[in-house]
């Protein structure tokens, strides 16, 4: 009988075989890439928040700004791999989850708006609270009108072309 251990991902035990052979399944490198991707884009975070330091209380304009440019660059992501390009496998997750994902920082947001909160920065924490969602938003919205715009898919009404999406493609 072999001892007890806890396993390394409480999602797989890797004294079963079966879930063993998961990791051969190609996931090594889809992780590496979201890892390796992930650590570029917070590498990149990082710089701008050393940059651009705030005080409690004051705009943090850096988190601001790296999660509407992020948004920005993901609405053109998404529409250059699945409307124009056909993207390796691995781009995505390198480009999407990983660049974008580490270089946008919700979380960062959450805690700065809290911290607003405590220095008695109320109105700051609101408008930054109101003020990031919607140029997010609308920063992915232009970022995906844009790159149609630029690439010729956009047809009448602003919409897509029908046959987006559909060129068979495999994640």
């Amino acid at each position: 009988m072999r001892p007890e251990r806890p396993p390394i991902d409480p999602d797989v035990d890797l004294g079963v075989p079966r879930q063993r052979a998961e990791l051969r399944e190609g996931r090594a490198g889809l992780l590496t890439a979201i890892a390796v991707g992930g650590m570029v884009g917070a590498v990149g975070r990082h710089g701008l928040a050393v940059a651009f330091p705030h005080a409690p209380g004051e705009f943090p304009w850096a988190t601001f700004a790296v999660n509407v440019s992020g948004c920005l660059l993901i609405g053109v992501l998404m529409v250059l791999i699945t409307e124009v390009w056909h993207a390796p496998r691995l781009v995505r997750p390198f480009l999407g989850v990983g660049v974008l994902g580490g270089y946008t920082t919700f979380s960062t947001y959450a805690v700065e708006v809290q911290q607003a909160v405590a220095a008695g920065a109320a109105r700051a924490a609101l408008l930054y609270l109101a003020g990031t969602l919607v140029a997010a938003l609308t920063a992915v919205w232009s970022g995906m009108t844009l790159t149609r715009m630029a690439t010729g898919r956009v047809i009448a009404g602003g919409s897509p072309p029908s046959n987006a999406g559909s060129r068979g493609d495999v994640e």
